[in-house]
């Protein structure tokens, strides 16, 4: 399958400014594929850079939110974008975190998973309407409300949102896979 060209060049280690320094090594403690990813485009921007991976550090480990939930609405959001880079890192993630493989395998063939818990179906519901109609109908938002409190909500719809704007940053920058590693999607 060939990928887009890439609009912008793969940083290395070597070319990093002492201003972009810093952030590189608190991405590559915890990112699998290291500055590349999301993180080439915002390496180019340290200062806002940092405040995104500040941002997604906290979504990642210390939402209300367990890390299977988050993992779930990070792939459905992959899904929707058909974002190769995202998939691709958070697939592993999210079953690591407990989601079934099985559930990651239906949702990445582009079903509803059939068996889910009451609180991924209402991940899924809820994510996959924000992420397509850009809003939330009544009767999701209180499938939601029945499993989720307030500020379990607010933590699930910033996760959406801002992997949302890391799909489009790859997508723009038509940032590739790892080198040597399969896209998950087709064309």
């Amino acid at each position: 399958m060939s990928q887009p060209t890439p609009r912008f060049l793969q940083l290395t280690t070597a070319q990093l400014t002492d201003a972009q320094r810093p952030l590189a090594e608190q991405i590559e403690k915890v990112s699998i594929v290291g500055i590349g990813g999301p993180y080439n485009l915002l390496l180019r921007s340290p200062v806002f850079g940092q405040r995104m991976f500040d941002l997604l550090y906290y979504l990642r480990w210390h939402t209300s939110l367990p890390l299977s939930l988050n993992e779930f609405a990070i792939l459905i959001v992959g899904l929707h974008w058909r974002s190769q880079v995202e998939w691709l890192a958070h697939g592993p993630i999210a079953i690591k975190a407990g989601l079934s493989p099985d559930l990651v395998a239906e949702l990445k063939a582009g079903k509803r998973p059939s068996t889910m818990s009451a609180e991924e179906a209402s991940v899924y519901d809820f994510c996959s309407e924000l992420t397509a109609n850009r809003k939330v109908s009544d009767a999701t938002f209180a499938q939601a409300r029945a499993v989720f409190s307030e500020q379990q909500l607010g933590a699930l719809t910033a996760v959406t949102g801002t992997y949302v704007t890391l799909a489009m940053l790859l997508e723009m920058a038509h940032q590739p896979v790892p080198e040597g590693r399969e896209p998950p999607f087709a064309d």
